[in-house]
Order: structure tokens, then sequence, then C-alpha cells
């Protein structure tokens, strides 16, 4: 059924999704997505990652400020149109107590463990959440994919989840496991089926809610969005797996 723009939202994970993992938007599929899929439908973006990395990652405010929303932190950070609306911060919500406690514990973790190589910013505070690189943010390209292989060896992230969550189990905390190097430690329910709430409300009527992401598997960051019974969940590879996904629903091809 061809619905009017206002009535379809298509939401889209990025990392494999509209991009390749932690590379910009290919100014190809950036005009793809602006003149031919903007005027078919409303299109929101939502990821993990923090408002800097999702703007460098999007080729900045040409790209950007054009989408009807933007949802940085899985929607802890809501934008619409370029502009910020409002914003949900993890360390008002668990307490700094709390919060140091899980970092210091976080730190010893990975004080003990040895890997094929180790770099720096090893935890970024963002507002919605805590991302945890046991190898570090700062790793190269070759030292991530280095990483990515130890870890679907040695079951790196997953153990240290396991351990965090064996050790800090009343604090109301989810684990999610996303990109190469890393994974997001944020209170339950902030998840990326927060963003549901700017959107699903009933003054917003979208007769249908697509969400395109690759990361889709229980225990992967795109999972409780692409299960939820207000959207239509649509596994994906990698952008061109995206538009081939994108000409068939809007009938672009």
């Amino acid at each position: 059924m061809v619905h009017k723009r206002e009535e379809l939202l298509l939401l889209f994970d990025l990392d494999g999704t509209l991009t390749k993992p932690r590379t910009d938007i290919e100014p190809a599929f950036a005009d793809y997505l602006l003149n031919k899929v903007l005027p078919r439908a409303t299109v929101g973006v939502v990821g993990g990652s923090d408002f800097g990395k999702i703007l460098e990652q999007l080729g900045g405010r040409k790209v950007l400020d054009k989408l009807d929303y933007v949802f940085p932190e899985n929607g802890t950070i809501h934008i619409e149109k370029g502009v910020e609306i409002g914003k949900k911060s993890i360390q008002q919500h668990l307490g700094e107590d709390k919060l140091q406690k899980f970092i210091n514990f976080c730190l010893r973790y990975l004080s003990e463990i040895t890997l094929p190589c180790k770099r720096g910013l090893f935890i970024e505070f963002r507002n919605g959440m805590l991302n945890i690189s046991p190898v570090g943010r700062q790793c190269s390209r070759e030292e991530r994919n280095a990483f990515e292989k130890y870890d679907n060896e040695n079951h790196i992230r997953k153990n240290m989840i396991e351990a965090l969550k064996a050790e800090f189990p009343d604090l109301g905390l989810t684990y999610s496991i996303g990109g190469q190097i890393s994974f997001d430690v944020f209170p339950t329910g902030w998840d990326k089926t927060y963003c549901l709430r700017h959107v699903a409300g009933e003054e917003k009527k979208f007769k249908e809610i697509h969400f395109f992401g690759d990361k889709t598997e229980p225990g992967g960051n795109d999972y409780e969005i692409f299960v939820d019974e207000r959207t239509i969940g649509h596994r994906v590879k990698s952008p061109e797996d995206t538009k081939k996904f994108l000409d068939e629903l809007l009938d672009l091809s």
C-alpha cells in the first residue's frame, strides 16, 4: 500500500546500514536518501553514537538538517530538522556514586585482561550510556579488525558483560554489543526503542514505522527495536542491501 509521506516513517541504524562501519556516508547514497527516499517518506536515523559521530558520518549539517529525525544515543537525545528537542542523562538516572562504582569495576577488569593490543579511550561517557571498548576506541583500523577477529574467537566482550551482570545485578542496566570493538551500557528501556516514544505517540499518526539495521540478533544493539511490535523490522548487511529494500518498499527501481 502506498502511504503519504507523513504516514510512513523509516528509521535507520547507521553503521552497516547507511554507512560501512565507522566510515562516512557515500555521497551517492546520501544523494539517494535525500532526493529519492525523503520525498516519499519521513526519515530518521537512530544510533548509539553521540551527536558528533553521527554528524560526521552523515557528512555534516547538509545532510543531517534535512532529515526529519536524528536520534543520537538511542534517542536519549532528540533532534528534529537539526534542532535539539530534548535529552536524558545516565548520570542523573544512576547518580554519581553508583556510576563511579561501575566505572571503577570496568577499569579494574580491563587492567587484568591481555589482548593483541590496547590503545586509548576504553570508557566513553555519553549522555545516555557508557560505551566500553576493551581495545580502546583510539585503535587503528587494522587494530580494530584484529580485535574483532580475536573477540569472535575469545568472546572478550561477552565475558565482560557477564562479569558486569554478576557484579551489578540490581542497577537495572542493559548491555548491547554493536560494531567491532565495543559494547554499550544503558538503563533498561534506553535501547533503540527509546526513540519510539518521540515518534509513535497518538499525535504522530504514522501508519507504518519501518526499521533498518544490521545488528538485529539477540544481544545486538538493533535487536529490541527490530522485534518491537510498533515497527516493521528489516535485517540488512550493508548500504547496498538497504537500498535494495528501499527500492522495493518505495517502488524506486
